[in-house]
């Protein structure tokens, strides 16, 4: 089955009966983000608070957000995934860090990470809730 969404993410965790097989979805799921351009890896790009290297890029491309983004750890370049198929492609106004906190944690991440990867997962959520914030005053 394909991964395409969140909805699927949540399936195939439902399915899984360890955490190895969690983790390699995870993995998985940052090997398939598209290439971050390399110019884009700049400092005003870096997500602070974590302690692997992250970085994320927002446009507005038709009235919704889009974001490139990367990680140097294998594991949090998948969590960025996961965190993006919940902001991606979404209007500034539908994209929710309370709300995206709440799906990730159902999921049971924070019993399952060490506590700098729940730390840089909160960074990333609070990242881009600001640059959505960010986003809908500057289209106003």
């Amino acid at each position: 089955m394909a991964i395409t969404t969140f909805d699927d993410v949540e399936a195939e965790f439902e399915a899984f009966d360890d955490w190895d097989d969690r983790y390699r979805l995870i993995i998985a799921l940052g090997q398939a983000l598209p290439p971050m351009d390399a110019a884009l890896k700049t400092d005003a790009n870096k997500v602070r608070g974590c302690a692997s290297q992250v970085w994320l890029h927002p446009h507005m491309d038709g009235g919704v957000l889009r974001f490139a983004a990367d990680s140097d750890a294998a594991i949090v370049k998948g969590l960025v995934a996961l965190v993006l198929m919940l902001a991606d492609g979404r209007r500034p106004d539908d994209v929710d860090g309370a709300a995206i906190k709440a799906r990730l944690d159902a999921l049971g991440l924070s019993k399952h990470l060490s506590s700098n990867r729940t730390q840089g997962l909160a960074s990333m959520i609070a990242r881009i809730d600001a640059l959505a914030k960010h986003s809908m005053g500057s289209a106003a």
